[in-house]
C-alpha cells in the first residue's frame, strides 16, 4: 500500500511541477488534483471521513518549509547531525524499525502501551477508526507536501539513510511535512481517547514515531514538528464527523469489553 501511495504522490507531484510552470494557481490546482486521486490514494479497505478539500489545509494557515539562510534551518540542521549521533544506538534501532508506514506498525508500538493487542481480529472497531481516521488525517498533509516538495535530509547533505532501501522512492515525494508523523501522532491522539489512564505514555510514543524520521535521516525537524500541528488540526475536523464519532464509541466499548475480561 505504502508503494502503491507512492506512485500516486509521483504522479500528483509531476502535475504540480507542470501547474508551476504555467504559473497556475497553486493552491486550486493542488487541492483539485488530491481531490481526484484520493479514491485512489486509498485503494484497499479503507474510508476516509472526508475528502481532501473538506479538511483543513496547512498552507493556508501554516508557514513554508525553512530555506537555507533562515535560523529555522539552522536548527533543522542541527538536529540532523543529532538525529545521526543516534544511529549507533537501541534507538536508532527503534527508528529504523519505525520506518514501516502502516497501521500494523502502530499495532505493535501502541498494544503494550493500552494493554490490549490491536489488530484486525481482536480489535476490529478500533481497527477500523484508526485506518479509516488515519488515511483520514493524511489528507490535510498531501497537498502542502506536493506543492513545497521539500528535499529530504539525505537528499540535501547526499548521505545514506538508516533504510537504504527506502531512498529511491522517498526522493519523489515531497519532506515537509512529515507523513509517518502524521500516522503516528493521529493513532496516539485517538488511542488517548480510547484509554486516557495511559495518556502520557501514549503520547509519548506518537512523539517518538515521529522523530524516528529524524533520526533515520528521512526528514527534517520542522517537516516533523509541522506535522503535529497540522494533524492536530485534521484530528478536530474528525471529530465534526457523526461517523467518526460513532466509530470512536464503538472503540470505546470493545475496548472496555477486552480489558475488563483481563481483570
Amino acid at each position: 500500500m505504502f508503494r502503491k501511495n507512492l506512485l500516486y504522490c509521483k504522479i500528483f507531484c509531476i502535475f504540480v511541477r507542470i501547474n508551476c510552470i504555467f504559473s497556475m494557481k497553486r493552491f486550486i490546482f493542488s487541492v483539485l488534483l488530491v481531490s481526484l486521486l484520493c479514491p485512489f490514494m486509498c485503494a484497499g479497505d479503507a474510508h476516509p471521513y472526508f475528502t481532501i478539500a473538506e479538511m483543513p489545509c496547512a498552507l493556508r494557515y501554516m508557514p513554508g518549509p525553512p530555506t537555507r539562510g533562515e535560523m529555522r534551518f539552522a536548527y533543522d540542521s542541527a538536529q540532523y547531525v543529532w538525529g545521526k549521533s543516534q544511529r549507533p544506538t537501541a534507538r536508532g534501532a527503534k527508528a529504523k524499525a519505525d520506518a514501516e508506514f502502516s497501521i500494523r506498525r502502530m499495532a505493535v508500538i501502541f498494544s503494550p502501551v493500552i494493554g490490549v493487542e490491536i489488530s484486525e481480529k481482536n480489535t476490529p472497531e478500533l481497527w477500523k477508526l484508526l485506518r479509516d481516521a488515519t488515511r483520514t488525517a493524511g489528507f490535510a498533509c498531501d497537498s502542502t507536501k506536493a506543492t513545497y516538495m521539500r528535499q529530504r535530509p539525505y537528499m540535501v547533505y547526499n548521505e545514506p539513510t538508516l533504510v537504504p532501501e527506502d531512498e529511491e522512492e522517498l526522493r519523489h515525494n515531497g519532506s515537509y511535512p512529515s507523513g509517518h508523523t502524521t500516522l503516528g501522532w493521529s493513532t496516539a491522539l485517538i488511542l488517548c481517547e480510547i484509554c486516557p489512564e495511559q495518556q502520557n505514555a501514549i503520547l509519548k510514543e506518537g512523539f517518538e514515531y515521529g522523530q524516528s524520521r529524524v533520526i533515520a535521516g528521512f526528514h527534517w525537524q520542522s517537516d516533523v514538528d509541522a506535522a503535529r500541528v497540522i494533524t492536530s488540526a485534521a484530528m478536530a475536523k474528525l471529530h465534526t464527523s457523526k461517523a467518526f464519532n460513532k466509530q470512536m464509541e464503538k472503540a470505546k466499548k470493545e475496548y472496555r469489553k477486552l480489558i475488563q475480561k483481563k481483570k
